[in-house]
């Protein structure tokens, strides 16, 4: 069962704001006791008073961490896909493939006033906007081949041609050139979750996303779970090659052997812990809750050095 811990860094309460020091210190926490992977999200539906962003927080986690993942929340309203597939693919050189994207498929009010877009889109225009988005980074990050670059100063070649490719996409919403400017990455495709979903986007979820994060307000876990895999398979995938998380608050009355339950229950590949921003939350998390999660079987060492290697997902190859 794997285990995913979840730290929205932008809700507080504004009289307790973790420093780096605090925060660095939980992620190395989890990742002494085998948790695969930490997701930070920055995005409130308040004026925040954190001082972090979440992919520069990323940057600096890895850092000092040498093997939990880490995936950052990211939002197509607040972003171009194309500074956002080379942010993402810098963060995997930087972690040596270590790192993922959150792209939640959920408006935030606040967002897309601050992005020149104070009406926001209709739910159906952001919907195609944003898997539009999704695909064009995806492209992106696969432009260059692995051993495209060649930096052969004998012959002054930099880069072989035919493993350099333009993706001249033009849709509805975006015209992107290609390639990117940065190299491909050690994971090739940095690890694509998605959360946020309602069941207008099962069908590309299902083609696209490497992890879903099931809403915990989600009132059928397992049925969801099913149709995602199910989806998948008709779609040509194997089901196996997602991992699909239940994901719960770490409230005080849950033990590990309720949150096992909770993860059985609902016939996942594992569980997403929404921790609170506090330092009494992370203390209490680390001291009570992660030891007793540890003997249900969660936060098990893995081999490999990639979060795809931890996930147990293969190299992305999908077109």
């Amino acid at each position: 069962m794997h285990l995913a811990v979840s730290l929205d860094i932008a809700v507080t309460d504004s009289q307790d704001i973790l420093d780096f020091g605090q925060i660095s210190a939980f992620v190395r926490d989890l990742e002494a006791a085998g948790v695969d992977m930490v997701v930070i999200s920055d995005a409130a539906d308040a004026p925040s008073t954190s001082p972090f962003e979440a992919t520069t927080l990323l940057a600096a986690l890895a850092t000092v961490t040498e093997k939990i993942g880490l995936v950052a929340s990211a939002s197509t309203l607040a972003h171009q896909p194309y500074n956002l597939a080379r942010r993402f693919a810098s963060l995997d050189i930087i972690s040596h493939g270590r790192i993922g994207w959150n792209a939640t498929l959920r408006q935030n009010p606040r967002e897309a006033a601050n992005f020149s877009r104070p009406e926001g889109f209709s739910d159906d225009d952001f919907r195609r906007r944003a898997e539009e988005f999704i695909n064009i980074v995806r492209l992106l990050w696969v432009s260059w081949e692995h051993d495209a670059l060649l930096f052969d100063k004998v012959s002054g070649r930099f880069h072989d041609p035919d493993k350099m490719h333009l993706i001249d996409f033009t849709g509805e919403f975006f015209s992107v050139r290609g390639p990117l400017n940065v190299a491909r990455s050690p994971q090739g495709v940095p690890v694509l979750v998605m959360s946020g979903l309602s069941e207008t986007e099962l069908d590309f979820v299902s083609r696209r996303a490497d992890a879903v994060l099931l809403d915990k307000r989600e009132p059928d876990a397992k049925a969801t779970s099913d149709e995602i895999k199910r989806r998948a398979h008709e779609a040509g995938r194997n089901p196996a090659t997602m991992k699909v998380l239940a994901v719960a608050d770490a409230r005080p009355e849950f033990d590990g052997r309720k949150l096992k339950e909770l993860c059985l229950s609902s016939g996942c590949d594992g569980i997403a812990l929404n921790v609170e921003a506090r330092t009494a939350a992370l203390k209490d998390f680390i001291e009570r809750l992660l030891p007793d999660l540890e003997r249900q079987g969660f936060a098990k060492a893995r081999s490999g050095k990639t979060l795809r290697d931890r996930l147990g997902l293969s190299e992305d190859r999908r077109p």
